[in-house]
């Protein structure tokens, strides 16, 4: 008979929306804590079972335990030498690096089981156009039992907070530590599919959020569905080609982090970054949209990937276009009818 596996334990780092509903997901299979930045939110979730700043009128479940402490989560997490540990990064891509750094110091020399550390995030560094693997591998030490992986696709955190079901993907390295979130995500609402290509992963993740941006202008102007089609085929297409040249595969644009999540995106009322398309297209200004506290990381990636798509002669007309708008003033119908009118060609290219 095979030898059946240990629960990991589980340690969320970060108590926004989407690191409290995977906490809240994790712990219907493992023993979970999740760790917040601030005091008040940790007591909120001990004391209330509530989040009610990122996820309100959600009841988490009695068994998710918080702190305000990265020590004692992470000692929560690697309490039990005899059983793995998952540690889920639930921060914004410019808190990347620094998360890594902090939870390094927590981490043994040596560990008899893994430990998989995986990230959220989309998106480019901002300063330097490293994708997230890039980040944690500059900023974390190098053990066998270690393993990385991303996880995406097409998921609003207030769904998944509420019990719906979900399908993600698990871009894991090396591939046979993925058993450890497979062991603790996998099986109650949400299925996960396990991928090779970390790079088509994290690339499709990063792009659709600038095509939502697109998506929501040209809804905010009324050009009808048949628009909106094309921009999310286009878009596609256009994550497709920067995720190739990267080194991503093809194939991965075609799944649950590609077109998956380009759809979601795009197009469901949840979406932050296309709520930030649909106020751009209405007239407002960037500056006054971001003040209103909304977080799109579609914003802060469009200048980057337009960067990474130039250094490597791919061409991103819609991202051009995003970038235009927000951050050179062109007016968005001005941007519409620039993509209408580029050189005809072949589809495909």
């Amino acid at each position: 008979m095979p030898h059946a596996r240990t629960t990991p334990r589980v340690a969320v780092l970060g108590a926004g929306s989407w690191g409290t509903a995977l906490a809240a997901l994790a712990c219907a299979q493992a023993p979970t804590m999740v760790w917040a930045r601030n005091s008040a939110t940790a007591q909120e979730i001990s004391s209330l079972r509530r989040n009610e700043h990122y996820l309100p009128d959600i009841a988490l479940p009695d068994a998710l335990q918080a702190t305000d402490d990265l020590a004692q989560a992470m000692a929560f997490a690697l309490a039990d030498d005899s059983a793995p540990a998952l540690i889920i990064l639930g921060v914004p891509v410019r808190g990347l690096a620094q998360t890594c750094q902090d939870l390094s110091r927590h981490l043994p020399a040596q560990r008899r089981h893994p430990v998989l550390l995986v990230w959220t995030c989309k998106g480019f560094q901002h300063e330097t156009g490293l994708l997230p693997h890039q980040i944690a591998r500059q900023n974390l030490p190098s053990h066998a039992w270690l393993g990385c992986a991303v996880l995406s696709g097409p998921s609003f955190a207030l769904e998944v907070a509420k019990g719906l079901p979900v399908a993600l993907t698990l871009a894991c390295e090396p591939p046979g530590m993925a058993h450890v979130a497979l062991d603790v995500l996998h099986g109650t609402q949400a299925r996960l599919y396990t991928s090779g290509d970390t790079i088509g992963v994290e690339v499709g993740g990063a792009l659709k959020n600038i095509m939502a941006i697109a998506c929501g202008i040209a809804d905010a102007l009324g050009l009808g569905h048949n628009a909106r089609a094309a921009l999310i085929t286009r878009g596609l297409a256009e994550m497709q080609r920067l995720g190739v040249a990267l080194g991503g595969q093809a194939d991965t644009f075609a799944g649950l982090a590609g077109l998956g999540d380009l759809v979601l995106t795009a197009t469901g009322e949840l979406s932050r970054n296309r709520q930030v398309g649909l106020a751009v297209g209405a007239g407002q200004s960037l500056d006054s949209i971001l003040a209103t506290g909304i977080t799109a990381e579609g914003v802060r990636c469009a200048s980057a990937a337009l960067a990474m798509g130039q250094a490597h002669h791919v061409d991103l007309p819609i991202t051009e276009a995003v970038c235009q708008i927000l951050f050179h003033h062109l007016p968005p119908r001005q941007a519409v009818h620039a993509l209408l009118t580029r050189e005809a060609k072949q589809e495909g290219r």
